[in-house]
């Protein structure tokens, strides 16, 4: 029986991954759940699983849980705090932590999870965009397992050599590319001219997956796939020529290993996170994840067309960032984070969410990212840098 810690139960990956484990009662059971300041969706998940421990990240909605799981007469511990999201992804009472929290929140605990050798799904992009090189080599010095539950990166990782699959290294395995699908987002057919106007709704409504707003207006820049191939580099070890990024508007296929013998390998499926979630769970082996078979007749047809920088400009800024190493990666993170933000508050334009990224790359260099002191400097002076130029923006 494996014990399960979800780190952003409340979200839709949370919410996913306790589908999943629902459907495997005689395989899992949920030790810890936490979420940011969901006290009600927190409250239902802690009454349906019973988790030995239920942790906030927000003071405030810890103490509101308490008093309603005590009202309800549910022995359940609570915690508050950064440093209980750490405890509980590296306790011995935990073998899986599944690593969701949205944003730069999910480094820490990723990180402890890691140092204490961990069985890891990755659902946290920024872990590995702001300190990849500082993670992986902790996975590997504590024997960690590292498995991506990102839809892209579990695709890459099923199509990957199978007796290698612990040595996150594959640049010398046969392959010469890696090839990330992207669905284009909602304004993939849109004038570009047109782009300026986009507002937060037309950006949260994305027409493959469900998600979160944050991830839905990435998606739509497509700064989600610039931050996938990031992360691609330091899951896979494969340099930023080596991966590519192609349109495909059904989202069936979800990515591509491209071998040298000419050869390449692609796994499908229905969009439905709870594949790559069911997939990382059992890995070695299969489990049911509730996710309907494919109908290939149904889907009928598969296209597929070339990346647009100048459409996207947030992909060319991700290369630019990863090509540039160091801190330049967290301080594209974190710079977008604040753009994206500003944006669905309606204090800047859509287009102004990569004008304000490029403004920062710009401003602050990249210094070494050798210890998670320089990336969480780089970040907060990137997040510093990233609203003054959004004060320069309002002000013309």
């Amino acid at each position: 029986m494996q014990r399960v810690t979800i780190l952003g139960s409340t979200g839709s990956i949370g919410i996913s991954t306790l589908d999943v484990l629902q459907r495997n009662p005689h395989k899992y059971r949920v030790y810890a759940l936490a979420a940011n300041k969901s006290v009600d969706g927190l409250f239902e998940q802690c009454q349906q699983f019973k988790p030995a421990v239920a942790v906030m990240l927000c003071p405030e909605s810890a103490a509101q849980l308490e008093e309603k799981l005590r009202n309800a007469g549910l022995a359940i511990k609570v915690q508050s705090g950064m440093q209980a999201l750490e405890m509980i992804s590296s306790t011995e009472e935990t073998d899986v932590v599944v690593a969701a929290i949205v944003g730069a929140a999910g480094l820490l605990p990723t990180l402890a999870a890691a140092k204490a050798g961990k069985r890891i799904l990755l659902a946290n992009k920024e872990a590995l965009v702001m300190s990849g090189a500082l993670l992986m080599s902790e996975v590997q010095a504590n024997n960690a397992v590292l498995l991506p539950v990102d839809s892209e990166h579990n695709a890459i990782w099923q199509c990957m050599p199978v007796s290698d699959t612990q040595q996150y290294h594959f640049e010398n395995k046969g392959i010469r590319r890696i090839i990330l699908t992207a669905s284009g987002g909602p304004f993939r057919d849109w004038n570009i001219a047109d782009l300026e106007d986009v507002t937060p709704e037309q950006a949260v409504a994305h027409p493959n997956w469900s998600m979160g707003q944050k991830i839905s207006v990435d998606s739509a820049t497509m700064m989600n796939k610039g931050l996938e191939v990031i992360e691609a580099h330091w899951l896979f070890g494969m340099s930023s020529d080596k991966i590519e990024v192609v349109l495909h508007r059904q989202s069936i296929i979800h990515s591509m290993v491209d071998y040298v013998d000419g050869s390449v390998l692609a796994q499908m499926g229905n969009p439905d996170m709870r594949t790559p979630i069911a997939n990382t769970l059992a890995w070695p082996e299969r489990i049911d994840s509730g996710v309907e078979a494919l109908d290939l007749v149904k889907a009928g047809r598969l296209d597929f067309a070339a990346a647009d920088f100048e459409r996207f400009p947030c992909l060319a800024l991700a290369y630019q960032a990863l090509k540039a190493g160091g801190t330049s990666t967290a301080i594209l993170n974190a710079a977008n984070e604040v753009a994206v933000e500003a944006f669905l508050n309606r204090q800047i334009k859509f287009t102004d969410i990569a004008r304000i990224i490029a403004e920062v790359l710009e401003i602050i260099p990249s210094t070494a990212a050798d210890s998670l002191e320089q990336i969480l400097s780089a970040d907060e002076m990137a997040r510093k840098v990233a609203h003054q130029q959004m004060q320069v923006l309002c002000n013309h």
